[in-house]
């Protein structure tokens, strides 16, 4: 069974995909500008899916008018699809086409995931990513941002998958997947709820009765990975009408 957030998560209900972007995007650079006027360089970690997408496009839209130093934000990645860089499945290729590659970010400081060109197999590609956050990660991403699959997974962590159990490591290679493509790289439960803020981003009533699971009192991590997945100061469920309609 899965322990009981310490803060209580809060649920945030728009009227369609389309304001539930805007309304993501818009907290996001709030929170970054936020945290660089207090002399704190933020991290970040990003997710994939059509409406981190969505999310993506109104960050680089809104970006002129907000107050972000992009070269002083961390930016990584929660999972990543082990495909060739310039596959569409990529996450970093789409993050980077709608709005990475818009804004002044400093290369240095964008870590995604390894690919088949960096890594000789995924294995190797899941320890490389976690020694890399043990050298430039902060121990705490400012906001992590997760979306949510119909079957309840998180990242790339899938109900019933031996690596919801894995607690000493960092990343995980996963295999198998039951949705295309078999390789990916993800991190863990434990590295994922080192997180000061988590942003659940959900679009649509095919994703209502996983969100109805996750948010239920008493649901075991290993049927819904997303009831797992709680930040140290704030959980915040981005939700559009047709996602919340189980609630």
């Amino acid at each position: 069974m899965n322990d009981a957030p310490a803060v209580p998560p809060r649920i945030e209900v728009h009227e369609s995909a389309d304001a539930l972007a805007t309304a993501i995007a818009g907290e996001l650079l709030a929170r970054l500008a936020d945290a660089q006027s207090s002399g704190h360089e933020p991290q970040i970690a990003l997710t994939g899916g059509s409406i981190a997408e969505a999310v993506h496009r109104e960050v680089a839209r809104l970006s002129d008018g907000a107050e972000v130093d992009w070269s002083r934000v961390v930016v990584w990645w929660g999972d990543e699809r082990f495909v060739e860089p310039a596959s569409d499945d990529r996450n970093e290729r789409l993050a980077r086409e709608a709005f990475l590659d818009l804004v002044d970010v400093d290369p240095a400081k964008v870590h995604p995931m390894p690919s088949t060109e960096s890594a000789s197999d995924v294995e190797a590609g899941a320890a490389a990513y976690a020694a890399e956050l043990r050298s430039f990660g902060s121990g705490a991403f400012d906001v992590l941002m997760l979306g949510v699959g119909p079957d309840g997974h998180i990242a790339s962590l899938f109900p019933g998958f031996p690596q919801l159990d894995v607690t000493d490591q960092i990343a995980v290679p996963v295999t198998g997947s039951p949705k295309p493509p078999p390789e990916r790289i993800s991190l863990t439960l434990d590295a994922l709820n080192r997180s000061k803020a988590v942003w659940f981003l959900v679009s649509g009533e095919g994703k209502s009765e996983a969100v109805a699971r996750a948010l239920a009192e008493g649901t075991d991590l290993h049927d819904c990975p997303a009831s797992a997945v709680h930040g140290s100061e704030e959980t915040i469920w981005f939700l559009d009408r047709d996602a919340a309609s189980r609630l």
